[in-house]
């Protein structure tokens, strides 16, 4: 039996407890709100300042609860503890079950935005709530013209988009999630695509069954880098890193 400190985004909250609860390990949790991946600098200050405060000797690594996430996680150093990072480049690849089906995915639906429990409760997704929950936020902020000009800019950013993707790990309930995807893609025109979901990577990860391919460990003294190849991420030590900043220009 292992003791582990689980940092994460809120957004996987309900799957890592109902995987943890079936394990033989103790965990103790720090969910961090969604969202922070839009900001990256502030999401690596957070995630930084959450490994910083876990105490020293209690546990026996830090699971880290994030992908790649618009390189948020990118300069995150490893102090008293082991990282356990998932090699991801974000928490969907938690809920498909490896970063091979999520590339592989990605690929064939290059236009997709993905729905998920998670996602659903700790946001507004795309579609006509959403819609018109912004129309009567800019209305009363910003007048009515001025609203139709900020709902145009709103509604450009989806036009990339062509296709909703739900996936969940069948943890509860799910049914009423699936069916608000399919009504957000009936609105806003988009095709509809439920994914089952693989909890095998989320079940090795609460485990400690980290393998090379899908895990990263960080041990202390190193930092979180992109790998910029099939890897996502790789640890470096953070010496190295600062003799690197500190070189002059050649």
């Amino acid at each position: 039996m292992s003791k582990y400190h689980v940092i994460s985004c809120h957004v996987l909250w309900r799957e890592l407890c109902y995987f943890a609860s079936q394990s033989k390990n103790v965990f103790n949790f720090d969910f961090l709100k969604q969202g922070l991946h839009n900001t990256p600098e502030i999401l690596r200050q957070e995630l930084q300042l959450a490994v910083d405060r876990v105490p020293d000797n209690e546990y026996d690594a830090i699971l880290v609860g994030y992908g790649l996430c618009s390189r948020g996680i990118e300069g995150i150093v490893a102090r008293k503890h082991r990282l356990v990072v998932m090699r991801g480049h974000d928490c969907i690849t938690f809920l498909l079950g490896s970063k091979e089906r999520y590339q592989e995915y990605f690929e064939q639906h290059p236009g997709t935005y993905w729905y998920s429990p998670g996602w659903i409760d700790c946001s507004l997704m795309p579609g006509k709530e959403r819609y018109e929950h912004c129309l009567r936020h800019y209305t009363e902020t910003y007048g009515d013209e001025n609203a139709q000009y900020l709902m145009e800019a709103e509604q450009g950013w989806f036009q990339k988009y062509s296709n909703a993707a739900y996936t969940d790990l069948g943890c509860g309930e799910t049914e009423h999630y699936r069916e608000y995807t399919r009504r957000c893609a009936d609105w806003l025109g988009w095709n509809c695509d439920v994914l089952q979901g693989d909890p095998r990577l989320m079940v090795d990860f609460l485990e400690g069954h980290w393998n090379e391919e899908n895990f990263l460990m960080v041990e202390p003294g190193e930092t979180i880098v992109a790998s910029h190849d099939g890897r996502i991420i790789e640890a470096r030590p953070q010496s190295d890193l600062a003799l690197h900043r500190d070189s002059p220009i050649q």
